[in-house]
């Protein structure tokens, strides 16, 4: 953890710190899965970049140098951004990316406790390493007892930098969908198989929090042998509800308490098998099983308890049946929106992906600064673009969304800035029949005091219902596997923006990176007044839309 330095101040009798932290953000070479040499993107000259720790209550500083030849940007995936939406940081929608050779200092009031993690929201930077742990730490006793925790980050990590992957997908003269890429597991920014070694001692408690970081796939997590009990998703606390494994989709947080054994005869093995569903097994390359140490003893046997898999009773973790600690009960919607995921091939000659059939594309102003600059026009959807899939909400108004999934690809949908509660999944209501294995799917709804949280996983072929509570914001909605994003899956909830427009004052740092790349910092999607938008592309238009079956396998 690099802190330069933790300045304490007392605010209605509570010590609260202001953490200051320094990224250097550049270019390195770095062989991090033990078999590939590649260029990557770290932060003070190293990868994995180290976790940040602070307590609630306390203001992060986070000072950022851009070493890059392109811009970057910040997003600290969780965090609700309170009064703060210019901070949330995805370039082009909430600010302007922070220029080659230019510094800026985001500011985070950490109002929240629980597992989180802060990544690069500018050209898919994420998946070339720019992505590290926040935990937020309560600052009196927790809810749960316990006497020591562990941080588990896991990471998928491609041989190639992701621009060729994206250069490979989008190109209408490659075969689409492109060849499968096959990606080692991190864990904790290593090999999976050489991680750090958890330290039991008999009789006690661990809370272990779990992160995907990944870009692309999900990770299976158990510890044959002892059981967990799962008291926190996304930031917030649930009811303890006991699991043998958790799936765990790319930006999801877990932490889950593990009771140790009353003895130290044995150690044990935890495993972390990286996958997706949508990619076929391939002997190995696909999944990776990757194995950790749990040491009681050293020299201690390891227990050999078989493949808990195959066991009958081998129990998943479904997030439905889990209930908020809090038991806020399931909000009353006033307004509901049907949102339609997929995949289709448009007259560019790409197949794209889509919300609603709309594949987004960045306007060429940020989403945030239109919302400021536009008057009462900004309470108009048309004037974000038209390819913004711009959704306009107002403060306090319970908005329900069902997520449609009508293909054999499951999708981790983030809504920026806030979380919502999940309240139902079901089979999707599709124009094509799914296949046979999809056609028995029975409609799973809370039973009492929904969870929440800020990333779903909408399965193949299904649909996902949550709710949330309009506030004054601008909040990006996108699948978080990093292709899909770059192939359009993303809206943005345009939220009260007259009252934004009264509250919000943004630096003006943050207009100068703007205007030294050569963005407009007002006006419409394009830049110009009204609902002109001469000089934008034109949208593309649907050429095909491929059945349920249709392999989306990047």
């Amino acid at each position: 953890m690099h802190i330069s330095s933790v300045l304490y101040t007392c605010v209605s009798g509570i010590l609260a710190a202001r953490v200051v932290v320094d990224w250097n953000i550049g270019y390195i070479s770095v062989n991090r899965d033990g078999y590939n040499l590649r260029r990557a993107i770290g932060v003070n000259g190293m990868l994995p970049i180290p976790p940040i720790e602070a307590t609630i209550g306390d203001t992060l500083e986070l000072n950022v140098y851009n070493g890059l030849d392109k811009s970057t940007s910040l997003h600290a995936h969780g965090l609700f951004q309170i009064n703060t939406t210019h901070m949330d940081g995805p370039a082009m929608i909430n600010q302007c990316g922070i220029p080659p050779g230019e510094s800026f200092t985001y500011t985070y009031y950490l109002e929240q406790t629980g597992t989180f993690w802060i990544h690069g929201h500018d050209k898919h930077e994420i998946s070339d390493g720019l992505r590290g742990a926040l935990v937020i730490h309560d600052r009196e006793q927790p809810p749960f007892e316990y006497e020591d925790e562990y941080l588990l980050t896991f990471e998928d990590w491609f041989r190639e930098e992701f621009a060729e992957r994206e250069m490979i997908t989008l190109d209408p003269n490659q075969p689409f969908p492109p060849p499968h890429g096959y990606a080692f597991g991190l864990i904790n920014g290593v090999n999976g198989n050489i991680t750090q070694t958890m330290q039991f001692e008999k009789g006690k408690s661990y809370r272990i929090r779990l992160v995907n970081m990944g870009d692309l796939n999900w990770f299976q997590f158990s510890l044959p042998g002892h059981s967990m009990e799962v008291i926190e998703i996304d930031g917030e606390y649930t009811k303890p509800h006991v699991v043998d494994g958790i799936d765990i989709a790319p930006a999801q947080r877990y932490s889950v308490l593990v009771h140790a054994h009353n003895t130290d005869e044995f150690n044990y093995r935890f495993n972390a098998t990286i996958h997706a569903e949508f990619i076929p097994p391939k002997q190995g390359l696909t999944p990776r099983v990757y194995t950790g140490h749990i040491v009681y003893k050293h020299g201690a046997p390891f227990k050999d308890v078989g493949n808990p898999y195959a066991s009958s009773g081998f129990k998943w973790l479904d997030d439905i049946e889990l209930h908020a600690l809090d038991e806020q009960p399931a909000l009353e919607p006033t307004r509901q929106i049907y949102l339609d995921l997929g995949n289709n091939l448009y007259n560019t000659g790409q197949r794209l992906d889509h919300i609603n059939n709309s594949t987004f594309k960045a306007p060429k102003t940020p989403i945030l600064y239109t919302a400021l600059s536009m008057g009462e026009l900004a309470m108009d959807p048309q004037v974000y673009g038209p390819q913004s899939n711009a959704i306009v909400l107002q403060q306090g108004e319970v908005v329900e969304v069902v997520l449609n999934s009508f293909n054999a690809m499951p999708h981790p949908i983030h809504i920026h800035s806030r979380n919502f509660q999940i309240i139902e999944y079901g089979p999707a209501d599709s124009l094509f029949a799914p296949p046979p294995e999809f056609q028995n799917m029975t409609v799973r709804s809370y039973t009492s005091a929904p969870p929440r949280r800020d990333t779903i996983t909408v399965p193949s072929f299904s649909y996902a219902k949550i709710r949330f509570t309009g506030k004054v914001a601008v909040s990006l909605m996108h699948c978080h596997l990093s292709i899909h994003m770059a192939m359009g899956m993303a809206a943005v909830f345009v939220e009260s923006p007259d009252m934004l427009q009264e509250t919000l004052d943004v630096p003006e740092k943050m207009f100068e990176m703007c205007r030294k790349q050569g963005i407009p910092t007002c006006g419409n999607a394009a830049g110009n007044q009204g609902l002109d938008f001469t000089g934008l592309p034109n949208p593309p238009s649907v050429v095909e839309r491929p059945n349920a079956g249709f392999p989306q396998n990047h």
